[in-house]
């Protein structure tokens, strides 16, 4: 059965909980590690379908990787180190993340290498990470700027001056990881994003300076320098972990401690917004590991919600978890009006789109444009109807925001292709039993 069915809501819980490592920085460890002259090792590695990607499309580069429960090993070869055969095909499957930042390592590739996606990466555009790595020197075959796309690279990769306007971690990221590979220095001029890529790099000592402007960050990188041994026990996933934050403050009666969350303020955007709306989270045992903020959580039930004007400063920050923003603006008091959300439509589907459709389903009154959607809230929502969730070209958040709707608002919903979770949560439904869902899957 592709699909699951919820008919209740939760019941009061008061737990603690761990959720799974950090799905930016599990590639993003396994891409460094692989261009370090030396041995990684990392704990609480992400196991999810993009992670693993990640390491099958490494070893096909020719890097030895040993993958445990407990822990995984990487052995690095260094800058421009790659040995694969001719005609090589890689495969990122649902990640954007993995499917740009690696074409930044490959601006040194000797041979062309073809890199594929699934039907949903297929769809979404590459051309804004194509574009600035030609400048390094590297060729695209690009279809139409979507995958598949061929990449040849360059002998002698040059360093670059890139403006980087969209706020994508993903571009810029790969422009850096490119950066490493010249002999100079290039300069990235990037709208404010995350920065899990300047924090690591700075971290492992590489030559990277930020300097932080009001609406953006200048970097500059110097090229050709040795890569350290990358050993990392990977925090939790904010983005993972914000599901539960919003059942915890849905539901009735509830308490949730979550355990050591990566609380970068880059990504903490949906803490911010949760916070203005007047969700209760607290955030205790605050600590700094390996350059990353990390801290425990402590989420409880609220009785009354504020509607907001969201500040588009969080929008960078809070991406991935306006579905779930959205379900706390369903329930609050007033009108709430959330714009300049354009890039939520270029991910895994147009999700803010789907986050209309939801809510439309929900019975809740929203108006959407192409950047924008007002959402009326309705302190008393109660669902006595059979919804259907699907066609969403299985993209993982509207699976798991439909059901921290089902178990919050009550309904009687049926919610496909349940293994959209595995791209980057596979123990979602596990650890939503654990809190009480009594989910069958």
């Amino acid at each position: 059965m592709s699909f699951i069915k919820i008919k209740k809501r939760i019941k009061k819980f008061d737990k603690n909980l761990t959720t799974v490592g950090d799905k930016s920085l599990s590639i993003r460890w396994a891409l460094l590690a692989s261009q370090s002259l030396y041995k990684s090792k990392s704990f609480n590695l992400l196991l999810s379908e993009d992670v693993l990607n990640t390491l099958k499309c490494l070893k096909k580069l020719g890097v030895k990787i040993k993958l445990t429960k407990s822990f995984c090993e990487i052995y690095g070869v260094g800058l421009n180190g790659f040995k694969y055969k001719k005609d090589l095909s890689l495969y990122a499957g649902n990640s954007g993340t993995l499917g740009r930042l690696i074409m930044g390592l490959l601006v040194h590739s000797k041979n062309s290498i073809r890199l594929k996606g699934d039907k949903s990466l297929s769809k979404r555009d590459f051309l804004r990470v194509s574009k600035p790595l030609e400048k390094f020197g590297a060729k695209f075959q690009t279809n139409l700027g979507k995958l598949p796309i061929v990449i040849k690279g360059t002998g002698d990769p040059k360093p670059i001056n890139y403006y980087e306007t969209k706020g994508s971690a993903q571009c810029k990221s790969a422009v850096m990881l490119a950066a490493l590979n010249t002999n100079g220095e290039t300069t990235i001029k990037a709208k404010k994003s995350r920065d899990h890529s300047e924090l690591l790099f700075k971290y492992l000592g590489l030559p990277i300076r930020v300097n932080k402007k009001k609406n953006y960050d200048l970097i500059k990188i110097k090229g050709r320098k040795e890569i350290p041994a990358i050993n990392y026990k990977i925090p939790s996933d904010i983005s993972s972990s914000s599901f539960f934050i919003v059942l915890t403050a849905l539901s009735k009666n509830s308490k949730l401690k979550i355990k050591n969350i990566n609380i970068n303020p880059s990504r903490t955007g949906v803490l911010s917004i949760l916070k203005m709306m007047k969700v209760k989270i607290k955030r205790v045992n605050v600590r700094t590991y390996k350059g990353e903020r990390v801290a425990d959580l402590v989420v409880q039930s609220s009785r009354k919600f504020k509607s907001i004007n969201c500040p588009v400063r969080f929008n960078s920050a809070a991406i991935d978890e306006f579905l779930l923003i959205f379900l706390v603006a369903a329930k609050a008091e007033g009108i709430s009006y959330f714009k300049n959300l354009s890039e939520l439509n270029e991910k895994e589907s147009p999700r803010l789109k789907w986050g209309s459709k939801i809510l439309s389903k929900m019975g809740v009154k929203n108006i959407v444009t192409s950047n924008s959607i007002k959402i009326y809230g309705n302190p008393s929502i109660k669902i006595n109807k059979k919804i259907i969730i699907k066609n969403f070209l299985k993209d993982h958040r509207v699976f798991m925001t439909s059901v921290v709707a089902a178990l919050s608002f009550g309904g009687d919903w049926q919610i496909h292709d349940k293994d959209s979770i595995n791209t980057s949560f596979p123990s979602f439904l596990k650890k939503m039993n654990y809190l009480g869902a009594n989910l069958k899957h």
